[in-house]
């Protein structure tokens, strides 16, 4: 999967799961924040990633990623998102938790985290960066 897919799942899991806009992500294995936003309203996601310049979003529980012209499916059950990125052909489990998204990329049998930046309050994060950094 690529880098910039695990990040569209990482926010729009976090806009989905806990309903909260997102305004950008710090991803922790690049070292640097991206340019992500997503938000949910009823059955319909949808984002811009400002890094690639696209949008991706649309109908539950399948989101288009219009950069890659890729369905990826997308399963809630609480905390936690299932799905498969068509794109890639491979699967991912992602694991929201305090403001931290940790998405599990089965193509690479890793975990990669992201930190959400709260869209009420610029350049903040839902919780301190710093911690975890």
């Amino acid at each position: 999967m690529e880098p910039h897919t695990r990040a569209m799942i990482a926010a729009a899991a976090f806009a989905c799961v806990t309903e909260k806009k997102v305004a950008g992500i710090y991803d922790h294995a690049a070292g640097r924040d991206l340019q992500i936003a997503a938000e949910k309203r009823g059955d319909q996601l949808q984002g811009f990633d400002g890094d690639r310049g696209v949008k991706f979003g649309g109908t539950l529980p399948e989101i288009y990623d219009a950069g890659d012209k890729a369905f990826v499916s997308f399963v809630i059950d609480g905390t936690k998102v299932q799905g498969y990125d068509r794109g890639s052909s491979s699967f991912y489990t992602a694991q929201v938790t305090d403001a931290v998204v940790q998405v599990f990329d089965h193509s690479q049998n890793a975990w990669f985290a992201y930190d959400i930046q709260n869209a009420e309050s610029a350049k903040s994060y839902y919780r301190n960066p710093e911690i975890s950094r």
